[in-house]
Formats: C-alpha cells, sequence, structure tokens
C-alpha cells in the first residue's frame, strides 16, 4: 500500500436521508478530525426530523462490491460499525473482519433517536454470536445495553455490572452511554471497560432536544481519534467533548429534534469530561485554594538546599522532588523546605510525600498521575494544601479536571532526560491549545525538556509558568539563568 499522510476511516453504515445521523453524521465527524471518510452503506433509509419512514437493506452483491472496491485501494486504518439492518449484512460485515487486523468501533444501532425501528427483528443474538467478538469497542445506549443483555439496568450504580457482563460476552471493551440515564450533580456520566480497568466521564448535562445523531457522532470521532494516533483513553475523552459541543450547539433544522452540530474540534472547557476511576457521588466534592496569581519561574529540586539557594534568588515557586531519601531524614528535608517556604514567603510544594507535605504544613503538594490512585485527595483538601497534578494525555487532563487541582502541569512539552517518559512531547501547538482550553478555570505550568532558549517560545503559547529542572540545577551558573528566566517570564506578552 503507498504511504500516505492522512487517515482513513470507513464508516459501515446506514444512510439517513434527513442528514442527521448514520453515514452523514459520520462523514461530518471524520472531516472535523481531519482523516478521510469511506463508507459501506448497508441500509437506505427514509427518515425526516420526525420518523423514519422506510428502510431498505442493501442487497449482498452490492454491500459486497463496496467491501471489495475499498479493501482493495483504500484499506481502512480503523472501521466504526453503525446500522448493520440484518442478519445477513451482519453476517458478511463479520466475515470481513476476520481477516481486518485494525481497530473495530460497533455501535449497535436498533432504533434511530426518533423511536423508529431501523431493522427487522431481535438482531441481539447475532450481534453476540457473530459481531461481538471482533469488536474492540461496543458503545451501546441504556436501551441497546438491556437489548444485549436482555435484562434492565436499573441506574448508575448497575452500568459497571452491565459493562463487565457485555465484556463476558466477547466484546474486548464497552462504553455505556450515560446520555438516558438519570443525571447525577447535573451531569451525564458515561461508563467504559475492559473487564480489567474502568473509569466514568461525566460531563455537563446539555438541556437540548437537538439530539439527532448522538450515537453515531460518538462512535465516529471515537474511531478518528484513533485514526489519528490517540490511545483510546483519550480519544473516547475528545469525542465526549465533541459530541457534547455538538449538543451545546445544535439547532433545529425541522419540526422535530434537529441533529448534533459538526462545528470543528472542541476548545471550550465546558464540553470536556471529567473522569474518575469511580462513579461521582451526589454531593460536593473536595475544594482546593487556589495558589493566589501564577506560578511564574516554577524550579524542581531535590533537597532544601537548593530550595533555599533559589529562593534567595527571588523564586516564589518551588517544588522538592526527594528520590533518595526516607524515614526521619525525609521529614527533616520535607521540614527544613517547608520552614524555608515561610522564611522567604514562597510556595513550595512537596512531590509525592502527601502525608508529609500535611503533617508539616506545606503550602501545597505535587502528585502524579499514578499518586492519584493511592494519596487521599480529600485529606489534601482538609487540610487546605494547594494541589498540583501532572498530565501528558487528554485521559490525564480529564481525570486532573475531575480533580479541579490548584494548579494542572502540562508536559511534556519537549523530550526530556530527567525521566523516562512513556509519552511523546506534547509540543507548542498542544501546549497551546490546552491554554486556550484550560487558561480561563486553571493556574497552568508548562514541563519538559525547557531550557533557557526554549522558554521564550514556550511563553508565547500563553502560559504564564515555566517548571524546570536540569535547565537549572545542571547550568554553570543557575543564579544567572534564574535571573534571566525570571525577567523573561515578567516581560512576556498577555494573551
Amino acid at each position: 500500500m503507498a504511504s500516505r499522510k492522512k487517515p482513513i476511516v470507513w464508516s459501515i453504515a446506514g444512510s439517513d436521508s434527513g442528514g442527521g445521523a448514520g453515514i452523514q453524521a459520520d462523514l461530518a465527524t471524520f472531516h472535523d478530525f481531519g482523516v478521510h471518510g469511506c463508507t459501506v452503506i448497508t441500509a437506505i433509509t427514509a427518515q425526516n426530523s420526525f420518523a423514519v419512514g422506510h428502510v431498505s437493506v442493501t442487497p449482498r452483491r452490492t454491500l459486497a462490491a463496496q467491501i471489495n472496491a475499498l479493501d482493495s485501494d483504500l484499506q481502512a486504518d480503523v472501521i466504526k460499525l453503525g446500522m448493520l439492518a440484518d442478519e445477513d449484512v451482519v453476517g458478511m460485515v463479520a466475515k470481513y473482519l476476520d481477516t481486518y487486523r485494525g481497530f473495530v468501533v460497533c455501535d449497535p444501532v436498533l432504533t434511530s433517536s426518533t423511536g423508529g425501528d431501523l431493522t427487522d427483528g431481535n438482531l441481539g443474538e447475532c450481534l453476540i454470536e457473530k459481531l461481538l467478538p471482533r469488536c474492540d469497542l461496543l458503545t451501546p445506549n441504556l436501551s441497546e445495553a438491556e437489548s444485549i443483555l436482555n435484562r434492565a439496568i436499573k441506574g448508575l450504580d448497575d452500568v459497571e455490572r452491565a459493562a463487565a457482563d457485555i465484556v463476558a460476552l466477547g466484546a474486548r471493551a464497552v462504553l455505556i452511554k450515560g446520555g438516558h440515564l438519570t443525571a447525577r450533580n447535573n451531569q451525564r456520566h458515561d461508563y467504559w471497560t475492559d473487564g480489567v480497568d474502568g473509569f466514568w466521564l461525566s460531563g455537563a448535562n446539555v438541556d437540548t432536544l437537538n439530539t439527532h445523531g448522538t450515537g453515531c457522532t460518538l462512535s465516529s470521532a471515537i474511531a478518528a481519534g484513533l485514526a489519528r494516533g490517540y490511545a483510546l483513553p483519550d480519544a473516547l475523552v475528545i469525542a465526549k467533548a465533541y459530541v457534547s459541543q455538538g449538543l451545546r450547539m445544535g439547532v433545529q433544522l425541522g419540526g422535530g429534534p434537529g441533529p448534533v452540530a459538526h462545528v470543528g474540534w472542541p476548545q471550550q472547557l465546558i464540553d470536556f469530561p471529567s473522569l474518575s476511576r469511580r462513579l461521582p457521588q451526589s454531593g460536593p466534592r473536595p475544594v482546593f485554594p487556589s495558589c493566589e496569581g501564577e506560578l511564574g519561574l516554577y524550579p524542581v529540586v531535590d533537597s532544601a538546599e537548593w530550595i533555599e539557594r533559589l529562593l534567595v534568588c527571588g523564586v516564589k515557586t518551588i517544588q522538592l522532588r526527594v528520590k533518595n531519601l526516607q524515614g526521619e531524614a525525609l521529614r527533616k528535608e520535607v521540614a527544613r523546605a517547608v520552614a524555608l517556604g515561610r522564611e522567604y514567603s514562597a510556595r513550595v510544594f512537596i512531590n509525592d510525600f502527601w502525608q508529609l507535605a500535611i503533617a508539616e504544613g506545606a503550602y501545597g503538594v505535587h502528585l502524579g498521575q499514578e499518586d492519584l490512585d493511592i494519596a487521599d485527595i480529600e485529606a489534601i483538601a482538609n487540610a487546605g494544601l494547594r494541589l498540583g497534578v501532572s498530565t501528558h494525555t487528554y485521559y490525564e487532563v480529564a481525570r486532573a479536571h475531575g480533580l479541579q487541582p490548584s494548579y494542572i502541569a502540562i508536559g511534556p512539552v519537549y523530550r526530556t532526560t530527567s525521566k523516562d517518559m512513556p509519552y511523546s512531547p506534547q509540543g507548542l501547538m498542544q501546549l497551546r491549545r490546552w491554554v486556550g482550553v484550560l487558561g480561563d478555570n486553571y493556574t497552568l505550568t508548562a514541563i519538559g525538556g525547557i531550557d533557557i532558549k526554549r522558554a521564550k517560545e514556550v511563553l508565547l503559547t500563553g502560559v504564564k509558568s515555566i517548571a524546570m529542572i536540569s535547565a537549572i540545577t545542571q547550568a554553570e551558573n543557575p543564579e544567572a539563568v534564574v535571573a534571566e528566566l525570571m525577567a523573561m517570564i515578567d516581560d512576556a506578552p498577555s494573551q
């Protein structure tokens, strides 16, 4: 196959004559995500914003011809499955997928959002037997999940068990969409699991009747995100934000409910979900104090000695990240760092050791993503400490957003040598995007591979703080570097 720069995604689904769902919604989504969309049309429907009037299933020969034409020339990076109409269609698609090695997202469309029947009977058993074993991700809504399981799902508390049972039936992972479930904290909650790990995605409850095509749009956005190279958890976050944006901006076009809007890559925090490993409970969440202004130059050092050396230079935000001490020696190092912060009226954050940070009365604590699994977040908030969280991906930003910390660290901006990183550098363009999405609501700091030569272009993204490690601690004259960086940050243009 010839090399190409633009990913290809197939949509194997039905055509919606009203333009709001099916193939039409998928192609609009693919366009917004910058991927090339190819189509295998499984059925032609006659529908408008009120109802489905007629469904004509694609003949086997025509269906096979579409698949063969694409397979010989425009192979898919990812395949999205939508309306499959009848058992013959399911069987033919399943046969092709037996030899396909890419990712498959399946939206098990059984009815339209207007309530019209899109199949010629109960396809549940056929889908389970022939298709589920080849689905990398199944995206049912509540009624579709109930049909697959042949039982009622009684509210949010029953969703995790239902998702696990669907995976046990053969799907490699499942995302149960929460649009038809009761809102909690004025949010709608989706649940993903692969049978081992799982998490909830919670987004604002958008009060609108213009919901036509939500399922098609979500699944095609996930497929497009995967084709763009995003990991599945990131693709899920981006797709939910995209649909939330579409719901918020949808307009009525006919006499019935309007379609989800397709208006480009999501850019506003209001549309981005928060992420939690547990279903968010009703009531208030832990609240962390603000950082009382921008963080500015933010050195990360491994000793109280370095903290004192840099606070003397006028640094007002600094982090103690100790890796080679334990026991009483560690406690004394943390205590000295905290005392220096008070002496110089500086913001001293303690990396990882949240219990010691609480015990010694630190200004704040900084946690990596792995530490969020074991730290007592509520205890940190109750102690009045600020919380900073490291993020590297959309998934991790969504998880931080669920905590609403005092600041969010975005990185690595460039490749870094300070620690082994399983993530590719985010780059200036993505940093600028995060500043646009998060900057009005969160204090941000950029980190990762930033040196004095790169600092100016980093600041041009609009970020107001730069965290640095080796650029300072390995410099021949750290004091001179700090003075130059502080002046650069002070002189950076406001966005």
